[in-house]
């Protein structure tokens, strides 16, 4: 088995090879047959994450002269202590993560109750999935398609402000780029996946030929841009589809997410990285959409919009665009179930808001968007989203995940 990371056991300069070796044997052993690789103090640029095993008391300034050798390779990767019951190992990690966080790193420590804790070792190995979501996240490519929308009045941070927080490089495209390439598709070059589409609905209500066609057209569009500029994720300024050229996104970006690639509505980059974010760190399928109603007494909102992965819907029907009555949107039936909620915000998009809860109902109001689900929450209130709201649209996904959500935005973001 090739190693996910590394460990270097950390002794003070008095303790010898052989007293080490007592202190750290079992533990070595254990890290090892979970995916661990034993690093020498001499080799810390190894690619891989790479942790401190903290053997000792008396440690502390050993342990922060090897996180400053490791930064020159590794600047922005984590300090993950390792720590275990004896010989003063759990008093140095506190002392060293303390002073780590004074200086502004982010860290964790990792208390293993000894080398048989099954559990303490699951922590590590989470750790290291972890850290593999920031490098994913840190080696993505968004694609921002025209402009934000003009009313995302608090949800267009500059690239800079999303690269440096999250990770993500932002790649303006102009919109020119997509309806060039839109231009080229036709009605032929879709007709299969236009057949596909509607096959798999239960209904098809207002949409026509032509603009279940033309939303197939816009789909192949994007996704050759997802290939001409190595694209990871996208968001568009849609509603300029919808304006200028009467048809919708809202099929592509089903379509590219359930296809692998992250896609975003209305140039929203904040709940594109957030989509981003859910997809790598739990492997599941995010959706993205607006509160749209609220009761406070019952602790429940209604969430909509006109376009859902299908592979997260039971079933769904095809239906226009609520806000213009153009093009297609897609009306989705989402099983009822345990649900979490998360909204990135602020000015560096370093807050964040969790809820759990769980779906309770669908609905169809023709006064909403689509795709429409209520959820009670168990974790959160509503009111928060009153009181000191992060900004409109909210990233749903299936389960609960709030923990592991906040146990990594603290490690990586707060």
């Amino acid at each position: 088995m090739s190693a996910s990371f590394g460990f270097v056991p950390v002794v003070p300069p008095f303790v010898g090879a052989q007293q080490e070796e007592s202190v750290v044997a079992g533990y070595a052993e254990a890290l090892i047959a979970r995916g661990g690789e034993r690093v020498h103090p001499r080799d810390l640029s190894v690619a891989m994450p790479l942790f401190y095993l903290v053997a000792t008391g008396g440690t502390e300034s050993v342990v922060m002269d090897l996180r400053a050798k490791r930064a020159q390779t590794a600047p922005t990767e984590p300090v993950v202590l390792i720590a275990h019951p004896g010989n003063n190992s759990l008093p140095a990690a506190l002392e060293v993560l303390a002073r780590l966080q004074q200086d502004g790193e982010h860290g964790r420590i990792l208390y293993l109750h000894g080398p048989d804790d099954a559990a303490g070792y699951a922590r590590v190995e989470q750790a290291v999935a972890d850290i593999a979501c920031q490098r994913a996240l840190a080696g993505s490519r968004i694609g921002l398609i025209g402009d934000p929308s003009d009313w995302l009045v608090a949800s267009s941070p500059a690239g800079d402000t999303v690269r440096g927080t999250w990770g993500p490089q932002v790649v303006p495209i102009a919109m020119e780029e997509l309806t060039s390439r839109l231009e080229a598709i036709g009605p032929d070059d879709v007709a299969e996946t236009t057949a596909s589409f509607v096959e798999g609905a239960t209904g098809v209500i207002e949409p026509s030929l032509a603009e279940l066609t033309d939303v197939a057209r816009v789909y192949a569009a994007l996704r050759a841009l997802t290939e001409d500029f190595e694209l990871d994720a996208l968001t568009v300024r849609c509603f300029d589809l919808v304006l200028n050229l009467e048809t919708t996104g809202c099929f592509a970006l089903a379509e590219l997410t359930d296809t692998g690639v992250i896609a975003g509505c209305e140039g929203d980059l904040v709940s594109t990285v957030g989509l981003l974010w859910a997809r790598e760190l739990l492997g599941e399928t995010p959706w993205m959409a607006n509160p749209a109603q609220l009761d406070e007494a019952a602790n429940t909102l209604w969430l909509a919009h006109c376009t859902v992965p299908r592979t997260i819907v039971d079933s769904y029907r095809l239906r226009s665009h609520f806000e213009s009555g153009l093009g297609v949107g897609i009306q989705g039936e989402l099983p009822l179930g345990p649900v979490t909620l998360l909204r990135i915000g602020g000015t560096r998009m370093e807050r964040l808001w969790l809820a759990e809860g769980e779906i309770v109902r669908t609905g169809d109001a023709e006064n909403l968007c689509r795709t429409q689900i209520q959820v009670k929450l168990a974790s959160g209130h509503v009111n928060e989203l009153l009181r000191a709201p992060l900004g409109n649209h909210l990233v749903v996904v299936t389960g609960h995940h709030a923990q592991h959500l906040l146990t990594w935005w603290e490690m990586f973001v707060s």
